[in-house]
């Protein structure tokens, strides 16, 4: 290859690869992941890790994935019961998870939703095969779960259009 042929080229991966990490989703309806202040948390919860999860199959959805601590909580499953009676009480409605271990509640008007677990929970979850999570929202978990802090993982996204 000559220098420019070789520069178009590598320019033109570079747009490739640009195009790729803009594009999230990649449905018309797609509109990328919601913002992680739009979730109304408990009082006393702040967000450990967060990560961006994408899915560019089929049925293509972004997602915000994040690790909730919440020190003043008695334990994992206080801190997962308190959210689920602070979204309802805010007109939330509960929904099943994707597995036994996980709870999920849609916004009013369906246009967010959000599937949480109890650290525990979702280790397991990951240890059998059920679910996968990003490698920094394991490791958060895996650590909240050492040092005993209060702590859920959540997926946070955009509800049905």
């Amino acid at each position: 290859m000559r220098p420019r042929t070789v520069r178009l080229a590598f320019v033109a991966a570079l747009g490739a690869y640009g195009l790729l990490l803009a594009g999230c989703g990649g449905g018309e309806s797609s509109s990328g992941p919601p913002s992680l202040s739009s979730l109304p948390l408990v009082d006393g919860a702040t967000v450990l890790t967060q990560t961006r999860q994408c899915d560019r199959g089929t049925n293509s959805y972004c997602a915000i994935e994040a690790v909730v601590i919440d020190r003043s909580a008695t334990s994992s499953g206080a801190l997962v019961t308190r959210e689920f009676g602070h979204l309802r009480a805010l007109g939330w409605t509960g929904a099943a998870g994707d597995n036994g271990n996980e709870r999920a509640a849609n916004s009013p008007g369906h246009k967010l939703r959000v599937t949480y677990s109890t650290a525990q929970g979702d280790l397991t979850g990951i240890d059998l095969g059920w679910i996968k999570r990003p490698w920094p929202i394991t490791w958060s978990l895996s650590r909240t779960v050492f040092e005993r802090i209060p702590a859920m993982s959540i997926m946070f996204e955009t509800g049905p259009e």
